[in-house]
């Protein structure tokens, strides 16, 4: 099964839940990859040695990482760092995910601000830009074992919203503007 991502209700029900509109109203893997969502799928179970995981941090300069686990008995101060995860935020880097096991969600914000709640499990490796806003919760399971990857030092700062005016912020807009002047242009002409 792929990816599968939607539009989200503004339920204040428990963040967990999967929180779709009634009727269900998806969003495609085009519609993320417009607003900079990159995905791969991969097999989790060769995470060690997979050649194609290799080839992708090439590809993408992912120089290091690290395994984290999340959930209530291996994650210090579980309850508190799951709020954060939660709170809105954006990165001066790209955020990357592999999903070595378990599921969760990543929200993030189309084009119009409106939440996108995609739900990831084990196999699904996703990068969001520097500069979307988007955070993170686990699904009602509870647990997630994930890869992350960074193009450098490992670093995870990040900047609550507003954060408008961060260069990181600014170049993910602008490059938004111009992926959508481009596109009509690309109408105009055609």
């Amino acid at each position: 099964m792929g990816l599968e991502a939607w539009y989200m209700d503004n339920s204040d029900e428990d963040q967990r839940k999967p929180h779709k509109l009634q009727p269900n109203q998806p969003v495609s893997l085009e519609t993320l990859k417009n607003i900079g969502v990159l995905h791969w799928k991969l097999n989790a179970d060769i995470y060690e040695d997979d050649p194609q995981l290799q080839l992708i941090r090439e590809e993408q300069g992912y120089s290091s990482m690290d395994i984290v686990t999340v959930e209530k008995n291996t994650l210090p101060n579980y309850e508190e760092m799951l709020k954060t995860f939660y709170t809105e935020h954006l990165h001066l880097d790209d955020e990357v995910r592999y999903i070595l096991d378990g599921q969760a969600y990543f929200d993030v914000r189309d084009k119009e601000d409106r939440w996108i709640r995609i739900a990831v499990g084990k196999g699904d490796m996703i990068t969001l830009p520097a500069g979307i806003y988007h955070r993170f919760t686990l699904d009602e399971t509870n647990y997630t074992k994930a890869m992350r990857l960074f193009g450098g030092k490992p670093i995870w700062t990040c900047h609550n919203r507003p954060a408008d005016d961060l260069e990181s912020r600014k170049k993910y807009v602008a490059s938004l503007q111009s992926s959508c002047n481009g596109a009509e242009r690309h109408m105009i002409n055609h």
